[in-house]
């Protein structure tokens, strides 16, 4: 019984603990998410200014790429026109990570994370003490959900032990 709820305890304040957090892998996600934006936009002006040079616009550029008869050139077409996608859903996650409250830019990462992005946020994550409200909230809500979790995987054999205790009982008060 002592060993079920020191368990308990422990799987609750790991939970609590990794989803405390969730704010700040999303911030240092938004760091990193800063930078990327800095080096896709110039590798779009460098791009654009190609185009221009050839009196082209990106599309235009976009589209010549796609046509040639030289399978780089098609290639780098593609991986360019990656990259653009790829600033652009940055930017808009950015954008709604700026403007939004503090649970949401975690349910915004969360929503959408850029793979690349979230890999490396990762490999350099470094935790943190959650002293933020979301933090604190983020952690109680992970407690909660491993205690909840605990205690659904537990319930069976709890009510099967009851009801042998409850057998036993009733048969040793027979026997008397």
């Amino acid at each position: 019984m002592m060993f079920a709820r020191v368990l308990t305890l422990g799987v609750a304040l790991v939970s609590g603990t990794v989803t405390s957090q969730l704010p700040e892998f999303a911030q240092q996600y938004r760091q990193r998410m800063g930078g990327a934006i800095d080096a896709l936009e110039e590798v779009k002006a460098d791009f654009v200014a190609d185009a221009a040079a050839t009196n082209r616009s990106i599309s235009e550029a976009l589209a010549h790429m796609a046509q040639s008869a030289d399978e780089f050139v098609q290639l780098r077409g593609t991986s360019i026109e990656r990259s653009l996608d790829r600033l652009e859903a940055l930017k808009d996650q950015q954008l709604a990570m700026a403007t939004a409250a503090a649970f949401e830019r975690v349910w915004i990462f969360m929503k959408e994370p850029d793979t690349k992005l979230s890999k490396a946020t990762w490999e350099d994550f470094e935790p943190a003490v959650p002293v933020t409200v979301e933090g604190g909230v983020l952690a109680g809500l992970g407690f909660a959900a491993g205690l909840f979790m605990l205690r659904l995987a537990g319930l069976g054999g709890r009510v099967r032990r009851r009801r042998k205790r409850r057998e036993k009982q009733q048969a040793e008060a027979r026997s008397l």
